[in-house]
């Protein structure tokens, strides 16, 4: 039994089944788990989804931007371009559903080492326990009243993070740190207009603060930050989004040995 971490795939429905392939992915015996953002840009996003509830059992997730959206647009009957096959589709219900209980975070304990995998990372001013709890706290608020927290998860603002925030200024941060964080100031004020790589003054890319949070045996995993091609120049932070949408090539990681696996855009291994 493997256990594969899937950077974002964002649509590319056939680089993902190459992908598979490529790492002999058995449903019946490996999990795939996927760091965010299946859907959007790429023209097969309503066929990522399906391949996920086909093999439901065999597969976890944590959502990311792109994924938060489609929820938004599902509950407020709302219309998209890139979208519509999936706001159009017979199954429309059981995408709902499924979406709707992933979490924020996951947490795997292989081989004596903790891995922690969220679509943008973990900031440095949450401990891995606060992390973990934030992301329970968002899923229940998914379950009990999704349709108020959707819309108004919205907005840059609050910045920082303060642990007496409420409702939705709450939630909207919490959101904000899991899904769409780059740039973080020292005191984990978020930086949400920076997205290039050059440097700027009191921009720090959230894992070079975090780094120094996690033990020997702690492993951070995201996805999200294209730009990066995955490099964070860490052990222990890896970056799975290498840009597929965009041409480049999409990530896998095997947790049992840290194994690397690509292919690129359109199928080519």
């Amino acid at each position: 039994m493997s256990h594969y971490v899937i950077g974002d795939v964002q649509g590319c429905y056939d680089e993902l089944i190459a992908l598979t392939n490529k790492i002999k992915f058995n449903p019946d015996k490996d999990k795939l788990i996927f760091a965010g953002d299946l859907v959007n840009r790429g023209t097969k996003s309503l066929e990522v989804l399906n391949f996920c509830i086909k093999n439901k059992k065999s597969i976890k997730a944590v959502l990311g931007n792109h994924d938060l959206y489609l929820l938004y647009l599902i509950e407020h009957k709302k219309r998209n371009e890139s979208l519509k096959k999936i706001l159009n589709a017979d199954n429309i219900v059981k995408i709902h559903k499924w979406l709707k209980k992933l979490p924020l975070l996951l947490k795997f304990e292989i081989n004596k080492e903790s891995f922690w995998i969220s679509h943008a990372g973990i900031p440095h001013i949450w401990s891995l326990k606060t992390a973990k709890n934030l992301s329970k706290e968002i899923q229940t608020a998914l379950k009990n009243d999704s349709f108020r927290l959707l819309e108004n998860m919205w907005g840059d603002t609050p910045s920082k993070w303060k642990d007496n925030l409420k409702d939705y200024k709450r939630y909207r941060i919490i959101i904000n740190y899991f899904t769409r964080m780059r740039y973080l100031d020292k005191k984990g004020a978020l930086k949400l207009g920076k997205k290039n790589l050059k440097p700027e003054k009191n921009h720090i890319p959230w894992f070079e603060q975090t780094k120094d949070n996690l033990k020997e045996n702690e492993t951070i995993i995201f996805g999200h930050w294209a730009a990066l091609e995955g490099k964070t120049n860490l052990k222990n932070i890896i970056g799975l989004d290498t840009g597929c949408v965009w041409g480049n090539k999409l990530t896998a990681i095997r947790l049992e040995d840290k194994k690397i696996f690509q292919v690129k855009k359109y199928g080519n291994i």
